[in-house]
Parts: C-alpha cells; structure tokens; sequence
C-alpha cells in the first residue's frame, strides 16, 4: 500500500496535499482498497464554505457508499471535473488523477494538524 510522504492524512483516510494554490485532497490507496471498484462520485460545488469533518463529497463502489470529509476549513477552490465520468482513477491513481477537490484553507497551517505519513501507517497497520 502506497502512503506518500509529502502529504498529510485523516483517521478517515483521506489525504491532503498544500500546495501555492491551496490543499488538494482525495482518498488514500488504503481507502480505495477497502470500498473495492469506484462506480460513482459526487464532488462539492465550487465556491461552497467547508468546516473541517464536514462531508463534501460522495462515493459508491461495488463493496460499500463513502463518504468523504473536509480536513480543514475553508473555501472550495476547484474540484475534479472529469473525475466523475473516470471513476476508475480513484483506484488506478488516488494520489494523483484521483484527487477530489481543492480547498482555499482559512488556515494553511491547519495541515500540520493532521497526520503525518509515520502516523498514518501506525493507524492502518502498515
């Protein structure tokens, strides 16, 4: 299981990546892994405010339904617009072409709130 060093995770297992644009965010290999084939997503709308743990966007796979929650709060910045018609990069590419959405943060600095790599690995086992 691929759990990227440059990123920050939830218990919920999402991850999120600052970058000068904002954070970028999605669900980890470990996530995907658990829900099975990805066969649709609902993402946020661009614009809406988020508190951190709030639910912004929706998953459905052959296993089970998801949820995914804002880790921090802020602003929806952007989202994956070709994600919902390519489901299947959330489990080809949940770092990369399977990201979520992208948050302006209130605060950057929240981030180091959140998990770091080593912490993340201790949570699921890995």
């Amino acid at each position: 299981m691929d759990i990227p060093e440059d990123r920050r995770y939830t218990d919920q297992h999402e991850w999120a990546l600052l970058e000068a644009s904002g954070v970028r965010l999605g669900i980890t290999d470990y996530a995907q892994e658990a829900l099975g084939e990805v066969v649709f997503v609902r993402l946020p709308e661009v614009g809406r405010r988020v508190a951190a743990g709030d639910t912004i966007a929706d998953i459905d796979s052959t296993k089970s339904v998801a949820e995914v929650y804002a880790p921090m709060d802020g602003i929806v910045d952007a989202i994956n617009e070709a994600l919902p018609a390519n489901t299947q990069w959330v489990n080809d590419d949940p770092y990369g072409k399977g990201w979520f959405a992208l948050i302006a943060p209130d605060d950057p600095g929240a981030i180091e709130n959140l998990l770091d790599a080593a912490a993340y690995r201790a949570l699921t086992g890995q």
